[in-house]
């Protein structure tokens, strides 16, 4: 015999299902923001919510940056002085593998399609190219660059790394397929990170032992160097707002961070961030940036329509990298 559930037990039930659908999005806490502390070989766990540090995770010596897998399912520290990568969920912090073996990874990136990894190997000037299947890295080559590879931008194609030589003055393209050199030209002084517009057809590029941004057109067989933007002393690294129409870059010496449009390329905004800004990541929202202050122990938190820094967290020393899952598009 069936029995009929109760007007009272149908409503307690709606209830829980309803309650159920909803927990991930009304009951789990905000993913955490990661920074990297390359003098303490760390990485802070910083509440986005009441802005504590929940934890501090050992990491190889002398991690330098952090990077975001393209599936988001990783969150991947570069120890160069470890020779090793760790392996941090996004969301939970947890360590999830240590990968030995990898050769002085200052600098890192996967190819959107997830099927190239490359390391650069700013002490030992190298660069590496990895296969991934998925679960490990296997090396295709080892390439000799100029004098100490910096930064790497890998083309939205999966096709080219681009590198900079941040002692030689150069940026050099790799084909990923073949792991040769396409074509090495001179930039400004000391360049660092790479930023692609335009279908990755121009590249800026951060020049660090300068005053602003150099601008190379990449669309043909060899690049061009068609201009410069002047931002600020110590054109460092880029960061999407998030927005498709602008990116940040921050000038270390200035202690300052440019908002630059990517059509005209003029700086539209500039918001002052002391104590050596370095690496950015911005809110899911695009209405916070948050920053590095490299010489400071510090992360800055940037209120972006205020213009101004509206928090410090202490963190450890030299903090170098910052990401975070709830971020803006990039």
């Amino acid at each position: 015999m069936r029995i009929s559930a109760s007007p009272t037990g149908r409503i307690a039930a709606f209830l829980l299902s309803l309650a159920a659908s909803l927990s991930p999005a009304f009951g789990a806490e905000p993913p955490p923001v990661f920074v990297l502390n390359s003098l303490d070989a760390t990485v802070s766990v910083i509440d986005p919510v009441s802005w504590a540090e929940k934890q501090r995770i050992p990491t190889g010596k002398e991690p330098h940056h952090l990077y975001l897998t393209p599936d988001e399912q990783s969150l991947i520290v570069a120890n160069s002085a470890g020779d090793s990568l760790t392996f941090l969920n996004p969301r939970t912090a947890e360590v999830q593998r240590v990968v030995h073996g990898i050769i002085d990874p200052y600098q890192l990136q996967f190819s959107r399609d997830m099927k190239w990894f490359v390391t650069a190997g700013n002490r030992l000037n190298h660069v590496d190219i990895f296969r991934w299947d998925g679960k490990e890295l296997k090396l295709a080559k080892r390439i000799a660059t100029g004098k100490t590879p910096s930064h790497i931008w890998i083309d939205r194609t999966s096709t080219i790394a681009y590198v900079t030589m941040q002692d030689s003055d150069e940026l050099i393209a790799v084909d990923l397929a073949t792991q040769a050199i396409k074509w090495r030209t001179p930039t400004g002084a000391m360049p660092a990170d790479i930023y692609g517009i335009n279908g990755d057809k121009t590249l800026l590029v951060g020049l660090t032992g300068s005053d602003g941004v150099q601008v190379f057109d990449v669309s043909g067989p060899q690049p061009k160097a068609i201009g410069k933007i002047l931002t600020g002393k110590g054109a460092h690294a880029f960061r999407a707002a998030g927005d498709g129409k602008s990116v940040f870059v921050s000038n270390r010496v200035s202690n300052s961070i440019s908002r630059i449009d990517i059509q005209t390329l003029k700086v539209t905004d500039d918001y002052p961030v002391p104590g050596g800004p370095d690496c950015m990541d911005v809110s899911a929202d695009g209405k916070t940036l948050f920053v590095t202050s490299r010489w400071a122990k510090k992360l800055s938190v940037v209120d972006l329509a205020a213009h101004k820094v509206v928090r410090q967290v202490n963190v450890g020393r030299s903090p170098h990298g910052v990401w975070t899952l709830d971020h803006g598009a990039r």
